[in-house]
């Protein structure tokens, strides 16, 4: 089993695409696994022909665990091997060989003990993650708090509400598919026992590791979003956004990369080895989605870059990957901030937590038709509520509380502030 991405430790075989005795090529993809952070589908490195499929779809197999052998063409150099698609070489032969280059990027087996401090080592453990998996950047190769908090950061989604970009297909079955199968099994069950893994398990770590390593604060603003409903009406049909995606989320996600132009102090993230904030003067937009595998928040590189028509179309190709389970591992690192939608289930808010190594996360509640003093009179106008989550280390009330109202302050008069440009 291949490490498919930083931080992994192990990952679940969805499916077999050969069997033994079938022919296959280099890079011929052989099977389809979840990790903690995606399904991703592994080719072979070799020509030649299946001898042997170690694990049968539904297990959950160690990093560097031997999935499958091919027997290849033989050779003075290769004569009696049974490669395996590990990512860190064959498995041994009784008949002398060449020694085969190592692929870049690849651990040899049996790494060595990573050197990191017994805090650091209690936090990977804490975390659920394998130090060994993790890259330092301290120096002379220590792992740090926030390589282990990176690499945690890599393979949780956040725990929140399913974002409306998600627009992910919604579940019409009355009982989670895996609850269903249960019962199905075993009749009327009184209860269920359902396997903690994949997403789910990262999440879950994560999601602990945040909440008590960052100080939370959550702080609410109620106001009207009337002008932004009716603002999303008016580029339905404008035809430079023919195509496009255009929903409330979209408008939203603008006035937020604006007001955090606007306050970049709240775009940082806390390095805890050395003590220091590290500003990032870029933003990696993270949308928090509901899929069949679980909570994912793939991110939007370089948001803060994007046109209105970009970022929609960066939406639009965002929510197709997390329909199909195409979101790939690189798509959920690196994220600076992240917006969470629970309003599209109707959910007037909540006091989401902070994606691992992130300053602050938004929650979008649900857009009501309410009763609202409008220009002196009581009018019906669309109301929702924010609920921003930040880090009290990174980012202070007056800063918090400046920022979510200037969010708000746009969404109330969106024509001036969120532009094509």
């Amino acid at each position: 089993m291949p490490d498919v991405g930083e931080g992994l430790t192990e990952a679940e075989i969805l499916k077999w695409f050969v069997q033994p005795g079938d022919t296959v090529t280099d890079g011929q993809v052989v099977c389809e696994v979840e990790t903690a952070k995606a399904a991703v589908e592994l080719p072979s490195p070799f020509d030649g022909t299946v001898h042997e499929l170690h694990h049968p779809e539904g297990t959950t197999v160690d990093v560097g665990k031997v999935i499958i052998s091919v027997n290849v063409a033989e050779d003075p150099g290769t004569e009696g091997r049974r490669p395996v698609l590990v990512g860190y070489g064959v498995a041994a032969s009784p008949t002398a060989r060449r020694a085969r280059r190592a692929r870049p990027g690849r651990a040899a087996a049996g790494p060595e003990r990573p050197l990191a401090k017994p805090p650091v080592r209690k936090l990977a453990k804490d975390l659920g993650i394998d130090l060994t998996t993790v890259v330092p950047t301290g120096e002379g190769s220590i792992v740090t708090r926030e390589d282990v908090r990176a690499a945690a950061a890599a393979a949780a989604a956040a725990a929140a509400a399913a974002a409306e970009t998600a627009a992910t297909a919604p579940r019409t079955d009355a009982v989670p598919a895996p609850v269903a199968a249960a019962i199905a099994s075993t009749g009327e069950a009184r209860e269920t026992r359902i396997t903690v893994k994949g997403v789910r398990k990262a999440t879950a770590a994560a999601m602990v590791g945040s909440a008590f390593t960052a100080p939370h604060v959550t702080e609410f603003v109620t106001f009207d979003i009337t002008r932004t409903m009716k603002l999303v009406g008016e580029l339905r049909s404008d035809k430079d956004m023919a195509g496009l995606r255009v929903n409330p989320l979209l408008l939203i996600a603008k006035a937020v990369l604006v007001a955090v132009g606007r306050n970049p102090e709240v775009n940082a993230a806390w390095d805890e080895a050395n003590q220091e904030i590290v500003l990032k003067h870029y933003v990696n937009l993270g949308i928090a989605a509901a899929t069949p595998r679980g909570l994912i928040v793939p991110n939007i590189k370089d948001a803060h870059t994007q046109s209105l028509p970009e970022l929609a179309t960066s939406l639009g190709e965002l929510v197709g990957a997390a329909r199909e389970g195409r979101t790939t591992p690189a798509a959920m690192q690196g994220g600076t901030f992240t917006i969470t939608n629970v309003g599209v289930l109707g959910v007037d808010t909540g006091t989401p937590i902070l994606n691992p190594g992130e300053s602050a996360i938004l929650a979008v509640g649900a857009i009501k038709l309410q009763p609202w003093v409008h220009k002196g009179k009581v009018k019906p106008r669309q109301v929702t509520t924010l609920a921003l989550s930040f880090d009290h280390r990174l980012i202070d009330g007056e800063l918090g509380s400046t920022f979510l109202a200037d969010i708000a302050a746009i969404l109330e008069h969106p024509k001036r502030l969120i532009t094509w440009a």
